[in-house]
Formats: structure tokens, C-alpha cells, sequence
């Protein structure tokens, strides 16, 4: 079941035709007390979230969502009509997995959630950890730890990170980097992987260097020469 909540009542239910279409039992929600009650009689399996809502925003939605126990793995997609830099981040650094910045086409809709629901299956490989420069990824836990100390990431935060690490000093294109890490691949899409990587490099900290970009076709993960 995925839950969507959006106050205005064309695009929800633009989004609620489109998803039933493809086959998702989906569920429509005007603000987040409907939200609340539906989840608290069942757990969906993905949560798309306007950011811009009467009363509660989105974004205090989605920490109330990643405060509780019940709820803190769910999936979260933001709907957003800011396209800012600094919005985004602040979404990716609050929890979500994904954003979509209105207007938006069908099909990237559905391909976005396919892609999100497919990536957030338990049960995939995990290898063992990885350490470079002192940061270490442990696949098993899912745990990111810098200097010793635990970095909140994430999902796709995580997915995108272990990514880069699995292929230390090979220079990565950004077509690449979304197939593998979001499972799909759209024709200018590619600042959703710059976002993620400005919010990785802020939350690295004194690592940030360790992910390069490299100019005019993607980034690598390297060393201090």
C-alpha cells in the first residue's frame, strides 16, 4: 500500500489514478491526521509527502514519521514545488529517499517509486565492510562511522556512499550512479545525484574530500595524495 499526501486535490489525484494504473493499491490523504490514523490501522510500504501543507509541513510530517519506531523505515518520497538546493538537502538530510520537484510527468512518477520500492527490499547481498581514510561502511549494520563516530545517513545517503567505496579510485558518470543506486536513469536527472552528493560531503565532514568530482562527467572516491 502506498499513502500519498498532497492538499491539493488534482495532483492528488493525478497521483492516486497513476500509481492504480500500474498495478499499486494507493491511498490519498489531505493532511497528515488522515495519515496518522490510516498508519496506525496499517504500515505502507511506501509514503509519498508534499512539503508544502496547511498545518503540519511536510517535512515535520517526516520527522514525527522518523522518530517512531513503527514508522522509521518506511520510504519516503517528498513532493515539492521548491527546487532549491538547500530545500532538497534539508529533505535528504531529515530522511527522506527521494525527492520529485512539481511539475512533474507520470512517468517519472511511477519510475521513481518503482525504483524506491525496489532498492527498499529487504534481502539483498551485503558484502563485508569497507574501510578508507578512517570512514568505515558496515554493510551488515548499514552503519557509517567517521574518526569513530556514527554518520546519520540516508537510505539512498547510504546506498549512494557504498557505491562510490565498492569503486574506489574508478571515476563514476552520473548516468551510472542513478541506475545502480535509483534503478532508472532520466535525461537531466542528474542534479539528484549532485544533491546527494553535497549532502554526503556535509555530513563527512573533514572526509568530504575523499569523494571527487569529476568535471563535466561524474565523481570517484579517492585519497589524500
Amino acid at each position: 500500500m502506498i499513502y500519498c499526501v498532497e492538499d491539493e486535490a488534482n495532483i492528488r489525484d493525478l497521483i492516486v489514478y497513476a500509481l492504480k494504473n500500474n498495478d499499486q493499491e494507493v491511498q490519498g490523504f489531505e493532511n497528515s491526521e488522515e495519515l496518522f490514523r490510516a498508519m496506525s490501522k496499517e504500515i505502507p510500504s511506501l509514503i509519498l509527502l508534499d512539503i508544502m501543507l496547511p498545518g503540519e509541513n511536510g517535512l515535520e510530517i517526516l520527522d514525527q514519521i522518523r522518530k517512531d519506531v513503527r514508522y522509521e523505515d518506511i520510504p519516503v518520497i517528498m513532493l515539492t514545488a521548491k527546487s532549491s538546493e538547500l530545500d532538497k538537502i534539508m529533505g535528504l538530510d531529515r530522511g527522506a529517499d527521494d525527492y520529485i520537484t512539481k511539475p512533474f510527468s507520470v512517468l517519472e512518477l511511477i519510475a521513481r517509486v518503482k525504483a524506491v520500492l525496489r532498492r527498499s527490499k529487504p534481502g539483498r547481498i551485503r558484502g563485508d565492510s569497507i574501510v578508507i581514510d578512517d570512514v568505515i561502511i558496515d554493510n551488515q549494520q548499514r552503519t557509517v562511522t567517521v574518526d569513530g563516530e556514527d554518520v546519520n545517513l540516508t537510505y539512498k545517503e547510504f546506498e549512494l556512499l557504498l557505491y562510490l567505496f565498492q569503486n574506489k579510485n574508478i571515476v563514476l558518470n552520473r548516468d551510472k550512479i542513478m541506475s545502480h543506486v535509483w534503478g532508472y536513469d532520466f535525461e537531466g536527472e542528474s542534479r539528484t545525484v549532485d544533491v546527494h552528493i553535497a549532502s554526503l560531503r556535509q555530513k563527512l565532514g573533514d572526509r568530504a574530500y575523499l569523494i571527487e568530482t569529476i568535471r563535466n562527467i561524474g565523481y570517484k572516491v579517492g585519497t589524500k595524495s
